[in-house]
């Protein structure tokens, strides 16, 4: 297996995770322009869960027809929600897998050596993101390489908004965000948000948020230098809320697609806490693609 390396947005091959919805198509149709615009194939991903019989109280699996059966059924179904949606020729090469869809598409991506995974928003209520959630939030807790989340239908990415937080995690998805933005020419705003700083009772010297803001102007400004240049990229730097700082930004700017990095916390400080890339998929603002903090798989 081949490696992902930084700033190569696809790797060898895009795969994309679909249904029978609105979503699947909108991922398809997203993953094929992405595809089509690096120059790799599209791989076309269905994984409909492993049905059982339980009889007396126990769980046996499925006979092989039924299987058969049911694999062919969810092909005809996706095939049906797609068309129209992408050419022809990546309708007929639909893959139909059986098993936790999360798991499934980790392991497709892994065995092809792909550098992104492409799949279709869907909003949940609080309920039932924290106790199952979305294909799309196992994906970004789980899959070690980029996940776009397709919110709109478009042609081409012609504005990428990049969100950075000054962490670990920036350069990294500055230098993804800008490679995405140059595979489509498209124009790149770097944004940095600065929380307010809470004021600590009893403490006599406060943190002074106008030296914080203008740390965080130079140290965006140092990044985007060095990693994208300045001829076609914006800088802002913003206070406040981010995943509300950041969805407000990219519907002012008529963002078509958000880059933000995944702090890799683990999945119960995500249940209890939540965090800004959670939220922005709540929100789904625009497309929204994440970058995993862990880095790409290795070889």
């Amino acid at each position: 297996m081949g490696t992902h390396r930084e700033g190569d947005v696809t790797g060898e091959a895009v795969i994309v995770g679909v249904d029978a919805t609105p979503a699947g198509a909108l991922a398809a149709a997203t993953g094929w322009t992405v595809a089509r615009a690096a120059g790799v194939p599209c791989r076309v991903v269905h994984v409909t869960p492993t049905p059982s019989a339980a009889p007396r109280g126990g769980i046996e699996p499925a006979q092989p027809d039924l299987i058969d059966g049911l694999i062919a059924d969810a092909r005809s179904h996706v095939v049906d929600a797609l068309s129209g949606h992408v050419p022809d020729d990546v309708l007929q090469t639909i893959e139909v897998l059986v098993g936790n869809p999360a798991w499934e598409l980790r392991r497709v991506v892994a065995d092809t050596s792909a550098g992104l995974l492409v799949l279709g928003g869907k909003h949940h209520a609080p309920p039932v993101r924290w106790f199952g959630g979305s294909t799309a939030h196992n994906a970004v807790r789980t899959i070690d390489v980029p996940v776009l989340v397709a919110a709109a239908p478009v042609q081409r990415f012609s504005r990428v908004l990049v969100a950075i937080d000054l962490s670990e995690t920036a350069e990294q998805t500055l230098t993804q965000a800008h490679a995405f933005a140059a595979m489509f020419d498209a124009a790149l705003r770097v944004l940095t948000v600065v929380e307010p700083m809470p004021a600590i009772p009893d403490v006599g010297v406060q943190s002074d948020v106008g030296e914080h803001y203008r740390l965080a102007e130079t140290e965006t400004r140092r990044l985007v230098d060095t990693i994208a240049g300045t001829d076609r990229t914006e800088i802002r730097v913003d206070s406040g809320s981010p995943a509300r700082t950041i969805a407000d930004e990219a519907a002012a700017w008529e963002a078509d697609l958000v880059v933000v990095g995944s702090h890799g916390k683990g999945w119960v400080d995500r249940v209890l806490l939540g965090s800004t890339t959670e939220r922005l998929l709540n929100r789904l603002p625009c497309s929204t693609l994440v970058i995993p903090a862990h880095g790409p798989p290795k070889a």
